[in-house]
Order: C-alpha cells, then structure tokens, then sequence
C-alpha cells in the first residue's frame, strides 16, 4: 500500500470520528447471538458472509485467516475460539469456506520462493526448519476448501479444553451469490 492511500485512510478517519459516523456501529462486547465464526480472509466476504447470514455489529465473534483454518490446536485461532467459548458464552463455533479459495492447492514452496525474492534471506529459511518449522509446509494450502473446514471442525470440536455441549458447524459459503452449504462431518 502506498504511502497516499494510508494517508487517504488516516483522512477519512479523521472525518469518520468527527461526523460521529461511528454512532451507527455502537454496540457491547458479549455476542449477542452467542457464535464465532471463523471465516476465510477473503475481501468477497467482507461485507457478503454478515449480509447473507443476517448478522450485525455485536452478534458474533468473528475470526479471519487465509483458508478458515484451525493450523495449530494451540496457536493463535483455537486460542481466540476457546477464550470466546470460556469469557463470552460461545455456544456455536461455525466454520465458514467458500468455493474457490485461493489457499487450495497453494504450493508453500512458491511462498517461501517469493519471500526470498522479496529479500528474506535462506539462512532465515534454514533457521526455522532448524526450529523444527518447515517453511514450506506451514505456507501450503490444502487440498480442497471441503477438507480444509471438515479439518479445522474436527480440530476445534476435539480440542482437549472445548466443553462437550459447544457444538461445531462446518458451511461452505459461495462468495458470489452468499449461498451456504452445510457440509456432513463425521467425527
């Protein structure tokens, strides 16, 4: 991003805070409609995944990443689903894919390739496989969407600190039209 559009951005805040434009947006901390949703980063479901699921500022948590993926059971998104579950009363965690996500299929090899061009250095590289953190594994997407959301349900539902009564829900969200699909898991 160019120094103008940040500048563009901190503007408009400026703006934003001194129409009180923020008045609209007012709401409490606690989830109304007690849910997380863990979704895709995509920008087509900014604005889509809220309208079409008919959900408004204060009703859910919402959590982004690239695919709607659980990597770790103790990194940073179980961690934020389990403090939502245990602070906030979360009794449903949907896990939201779309079609066409562009983390299926993605080669981390071609990750770590770009990052090196961008003048990240292979000593970095070999520092973190010596760490036990293989680059290009950690960077690779997954198979497909389907998969990616039945594996994160199954990570989140089989966590050793989620209560037995929060149930988990795998969707698959079409990012044109909003249409969702609830996808069958087996556990």
């Amino acid at each position: 991003m160019s120094k103008i559009k940040i500048q563009e951005m901190l503007k408009y805040n400026k703006t934003f805070v001194d129409d009180q434009k923020y008045k609209r947006f007012s709401s409490v901390s606690q989830p109304q409609k007690k849910i997380v949703i863990l979704s895709c980063m995509d920008t087509r479901l900014t604005e889509l995944l809220p309208s079409a699921l008919d959900i408004h500022n204060g009703d859910v948590k919402m959590i982004k990443n690239a695919g709607a993926t659980v990597m770790h059971p103790f990194g940073s998104i179980a961690r934020s689903v389990l403090v939502a579950v245990y602070e906030f009363g979360v009794d449903h965690i949907i896990v939201i894919g779309h079609y066409g996500c562009g983390m299926s299929q993605l080669d981390g090899r071609e990750i770590v390739n770009k990052a090196l061009e961008r003048g990240i250095s292979q000593e970095v590289i070999k520092t973190l496989k010596n760490a036990g953190i293989d680059a290009n594994q950690w960077l690779s997407g997954f198979e497909s969407p389907e998969i990616g959301v039945r594996e994160s349900v199954l990570a989140l539902k089989h966590h050793p600190l989620m209560p037995q009564d929060v149930k988990v829900h795998g969707w698959m969200m079409n990012p044109e039209t909003g249409r969702v699909d609830i996808l069958e898991i087996e556990s």
